[in-house]
C-alpha cells in the first residue's frame, strides 16, 4: 500500500508514496484555513464503515495526532465540546457514542476500559512529542500501567511490541490498530515521528496539510 495525496485545488491525485508497509495511507491537501478537521471528522465513519467489510473486530479507535501543545489543547476542546461544530458531526454520524480522550486519561484509565472501547467511537488526541520514546513524557506511555491491566487480556502476542509491557498504553492502543489523524503531516516526516506512527499499528493513517 501506498500513500495518496488528495489535492483540494488538482483534479488528479499525486503519485502514490508508501509509509508503513500494508497500510493504506492517505493524503488530504487542504489551503490553510480550509477546514481540515471538519474534513477528517466527516472521513470517520466512511473510513470505519469500509474497514467493517474487512471483518475489524478491534474498537473503533482513533489516533489524533497534532505538532504542537497549542493545536493539542485547541482539538481536545472543540473534539470534546458538544456544541462545537465537529463535535456536533461527530455526534450525528456515531449516534452520541464518542469519546474524546487526553492522554493523561488514558494513562489514567479514567473512563478507558475493555468494556466501554467496544460500544463507542474511541479518539485520542495526542502530540506527536507526548509519544516518541526518545524523550522523558514520551517514554511514560511505554511503560507497565497497572491501570490498563484489564486490557491485556484479549491482547493476540502478534499485536505487541516486544520489550514492552503488554500493559503499556502505546500496547493497549496498538492492539486496536486505530485510524491515525496526523495533522499538519508535513511537520511528522522524521525518522523518530514514522518510528511512533508505526508503533501505533495503525488500519489506515489519513494526513492532513496544506504542504504534502
Amino acid at each position: 500500500m501506498n500513500l495518496i495525496v488528495i489535492n483540494a485545488d488538482k483534479n488528479n491525485p499525486d503519485p502514490y508514496r508508501e509509509t508503513i508497509s500494508q497500510t493504506p495511507h492517505v493524503c488530504i491537501k487542504v489551503p490553510t484555513g480550509g477546514g481540515k478537521t471538519f474534513i477528517a471528522a466527516n472521513a470517520l465513519k466512511t473510513i470505519f464503515d469500509a474497514l467493517a467489510v474487512y471483518a475489524r473486530q478491534a474498537p473503533r479507535a482513533v489516533v489524533w495526532l497534532v505538532p504542537s501543545n497549542a493545536i493539542l489543547e485547541q482539538t481536545e476542546r472543540s473534539l470534546g465540546n458538544p456544541r462545537h461544530p465537529y463535535r456536533r458531526k461527530l455526534d450525528t454520524l456515531f449516534n452520541g457514542r464518542v469519546w474524546v480522550y487526553t492522554k493523561q486519561e488514558l494513562l489514567q484509565g479514567a473512563g478507558f476500559n475493555p468494556a466501554s472501547v467496544h460500544e463507542q467511537v474511541n479518539i485520542f488526541v495526542l502530540s506527536y512529542a507526548s509519544f516518541r520514546a526518545s524523550n522523558k513524557e514520551g517514554r511514560k506511555a511505554y511503560q507497565e500501567n497497572a491501570l490498563l491491566h484489564t486490557f491485556t487480556h484479549a491482547m493476540e502476542g502478534g499485536d505487541l511490541l516486544p520489550e514492552v509491557d503488554p500493559s503499556a498504553l502505546v500496547n493497549v492502543i496498538r492492539a486496536m490498530h486505530p485510524v491515525c489523524v496526523v495533522d499538519e503531516s508535513h511537520n511528522a516526516g522524521s525518522v523518530l515521528s514514522r518510528e511512533m506512527l508505526a508503533n501505533f499499528n495503525p488500519s489506515l493513517i489519513l494526513d492532513l496539510t496544506a504542504t504534502p
